[in-house]
């Protein structure tokens, strides 16, 4: 099975306006994440797919590869997907978030060999503890799951919620991470949807799929990425950069 991992990147982030290029560490942020996931041992090829000419520029300055795409797409996933048909050939899609740069590479090993062990699965995410400072953050996206570990909702709010406190708690609360994988064809599948109601509302573009029937896996680690979502994280990530670079 051909794996083929696409980095949606814009440049227009209404909460980060040209984050794939801040570069304070030395590198623009685009390529952090290019380098985390060309280190994945089961992705055969690494792309970044886009409709600006600066990103494009900065990745190949780099030596990575890129696909241009229209300007018009509403999410990453659309991107996506249409960057995919460059890949024809290409069994499963990666669809890495480009502000997940502190990612564990095996992470995406381990949603390809799920991937593999169960056909039945057409599509699947990851997920890991929430901090207690995320649990009213809106941009630490949630997720509960179903007994089969499928998702059964993803919320920017903080589901799901303990009624009689947090002492009587029985369902974690778990915070999804920018990462999926699709079968081919199931990405066609989701370009081809139309949005959807709770998708508008939430501004998650995972609800398309589970708005219109479909499942979704969820695969649960016990890592905790930091999310590079507002120019606050992304300082954050230069300082402990800068201290993981240190003799």
């Amino acid at each position: 099975m051909k794996v083929i991992c696409i980095i949606p990147a814009r440049y227009g982030s209404k909460r980060f306006p040209g984050k794939p290029l801040a570069a304070e560490t030395g590198k623009p942020l685009i390529q952090h994440v290019y380098e985390a996931a060309a280190r994945a041992e089961r992705v055969d090829a690494v792309v970044v797919a886009t409709d600006d000419e600066r990103i494009r520029a900065a990745v190949e300055e780099f030596g990575g590869r890129v696909v241009m795409t229209r300007p018009d797409h509403a999410c990453g996933t659309s991107r996506a997907a249409e960057a995919a048909e460059a890949f024809p050939k290409a069994g499963l899609i990666i669809n890495f978030q480009g502000d997940e740069p502190e990612l564990d590479p095996s992470l995406l090993d381990r949603l390809v060999e799920m991937m593999a062990r169960e056909r039945s699965i057409e599509a699947a995410t990851v997920a890991g503890p929430l901090l207690p400072d995320e649990v009213n953050d809106p941009n630490a996206v949630k997720v509960v799951l179903a007994a089969n570990g499928d998702a059964l909702y993803f919320s920017r709010a903080p589901i799901p919620w303990a009624r009689d406190g947090e002492a009587d708690r029985t369902a974690p609360m778990l915070k999804h991470f920018g990462i999926y994988a699709y079968r081919a064809a199931a990405l066609r599948a989701y370009a081809a949807l139309p949005p959807t109601p709770l998708e508008r509302t939430e501004k998650l573009e995972q609800l398309r799929w589970l708005e219109h029937g479909r499942r979704m896996r969820v695969l649960v680690t016990d890592e905790r990425p930091q999310s590079i979502d507002t120019p606050e994280a992304y300082a954050a990530f230069v300082v402990r950069t800068r201290r993981s670079a240190r003799p």
